[in-house]
């Protein structure tokens, strides 16, 4: 495995286990609130980072091949009409009302295989150019996997710093507040949440 991938690994894991015990540590009450600036609730970003996964097997896949590509259950994925925000507030709604480690036991699963795929990648391909579509807060662009993937190994906290803007409470926690100070996390907060 190269050694950008295995940073990215050690990163994804580290992260998605502070985000689970993040997760647990709230309430009922907590999970349900809405996130201000968000058509989200709290307990809706654990939904999204762990299916966001499957559509990455496809997006990934096709650095790897060149073309669209699906794996498995992934959707079809064309990187020229892929909408991830419907195919987000879609899959979100449909978990909403799933218990936490059913959500947390799907993640598991997508973010096994999803890393099995990153596994295989080499240094050839991780610098090939990614097409991203854009979003709602984003315009389409192109830029190298390489850096994207930096970028995207900050996934968990970046959500957790959304999490927080509906958890006043927690926003005075050290041990979160260093987890979040990372340059990735700051810069799409005051990209996206300004």
């Amino acid at each position: 495995m190269i050694e950008t991938i295995a940073g990215v690994i050690d990163a994804i894991r580290a992260n998605r286990a502070r985000f689970e015990e993040f997760c647990y540590s709230l309430t009922d009450e907590q999970l349900g609130r809405p996130v201000p600036g968000s058509t989200w609730i709290v307990r809706d970003f654990a939904a999204h980072l762990g299916t966001l996964d499957v559509a990455l097997l496809g997006w990934f896949g096709g650095v790897r091949s060149g073309a669209p590509a699906s794996g498995g259950d992934a959707p079809a994925f064309d990187p020229d009409t892929f909408d991830v925000d419907a195919f987000n507030d879609a899959i979100v709604a449909e978990r909403r009302s799933w218990p936490l480690a059913r959500v947390f036991e799907e993640a598991a699963v997508n973010r096994d295989r999803l890393i099995d795929q990153l596994a295989s990648l080499d240094d050839d391909e991780v610098d090939r150019l990614l097409h991203f579509t854009g979003d709602a807060k984003r315009p389409a662009g192109d830029l190298p996997l390489r850096a994207f993937l930096a970028g995207w190994a900050q996934h968990d906290p970046i959500h957790v710093a959304d999490m927080l803007r509906a958890l006043p409470e927690r926003a005075g926690d050290a041990t979160l507040a260093a987890w979040l100070d990372h340059p990735f996390v700051r810069g799409y907060q005051a990209l996206m949440n300004p």
